[in-house]
């Protein structure tokens, strides 16, 4: 029986939904009914019952899930006891970020990180906030900078810090390369180019979020995930995107950048970025880091 296997039960446990628990997990649904299908056969019992509309706890499943909880919990608690340890003796902070957070605020807050704290170490990774959260909640990483979930978990902390502002990223040959500001209206038979909702929910809901309140709907040509892969479809004349305006530091050519009319503002909601870590973990490095994100954030949110 792995940790692993009690960690994916708990989460179609909790969803009652094998995609949605899938989703949360950024795995696929065919491994997650493996784990769950090894976990059975090791118990020798079943510990859900599923058919083609619902899945449930069955009897065992139900008395086996308190367990299963604990399990994880003090396997996670003796992981971060003896991190925590290691980390009283040690001069580095990990830290995790999504592509906005990576390409702005790091390199902002490590210049002064270095004048305060120049013998730390610093090791960052890079990721979706779907990922970087497992890896706060196991101890792999300090502190991370992410689009904040709805529902964040008991045991960590969250604080926010910004959001960022919206562009339309158009070919430079397109006529609405020359406007000043972009209204929805100019965007009627303008091909657009999104990411999946399930892979980039944020970018997604910021795109659709645009065209709530006309009686048009947006005209989907394109599915791209990675920002740089949109940007060049962008130039090569495949359509436009709605976009951060931080992508504007990307470097491509026939590509502009104009910025939303000031009525669109409310969009700029879609795209938080928070830090958050662990409630109960001290760590000098990662408050010292989180004391310059406060006072350099002024400055750090006008990049964006």
């Amino acid at each position: 029986m792995e940790l692993n296997q009690l960690r994916c039960f708990i989460a179609v446990a909790d969803e009652l939904h094998f995609g949605h628990a899938a989703q949360n997990l950024d795995m696929l649904p065919s491994a997650l009914g493996r784990y769950i299908k090894l976990l059975e056969e090791e118990l020798g019992t079943r510990l859900l019952t599923r058919s083609t509309r619902n899945v449930s706890l069955t009897p065992h499943g139900a008395l086996f899930l308190d367990d299963a909880r604990k399990i994880v919990a003090d396997a996670d608690a003796l992981l971060q006891k003896f991190q925590r340890l290691g980390r009283q003796h040690s001069g580095y902070l990990r830290l995790g970020a999504i592509d906005s957070a990576a390409v702005g605020l790091i390199p902002h807050i490590l210049h002064a990180f270095r004048d305060v704290c120049p013998n730390v170490e610093i090791q960052i990774v890079e990721d979706k906030s779907s990922r970087l959260l497992p890896k706060l909640l196991s101890g792999r990483l300090d502190l991370i900078f992410i689009r904040p979930m709805a529902k964040m978990d008991d045991v960590l902390e969250s604080e926010f810090l910004f959001y960022e502002n919206v562009v339309l990223v158009i070919s430079s040959k397109h006529k609405l390369a020359a406007h000043q500001e972009i209204r929805v209206e100019d965007l009627i038979d303008v091909p657009l180019i999104v990411p999946e909702r399930k892979v980039r929910p944020h970018s997604y809901d910021l795109t659709m979020g645009l065209f709530e309140h006309v009686d048009f709907k947006p005209r989907i040509v394109q599915i791209a995930d990675e920002k740089q892969t949109i940007i060049n479809m962008v130039a090569a004349e495949l359509g436009a995107a709605v976009m951060p305006r931080w992508v504007s530091r990307i470097s491509t050519l026939n590509v502009s950048f104009v910025p939303l009319a000031k009525e669109y503002i409310h969009l700029r909601k879609t795209l938080p970025i928070s830090a958050v870590w662990m409630k109960d973990v001290r760590d000098k490095n990662r408050e010292s880091m989180m004391n310059i994100v406060r006072a350099e954030l002024t400055t750090i949110a006008c990049q964006y």
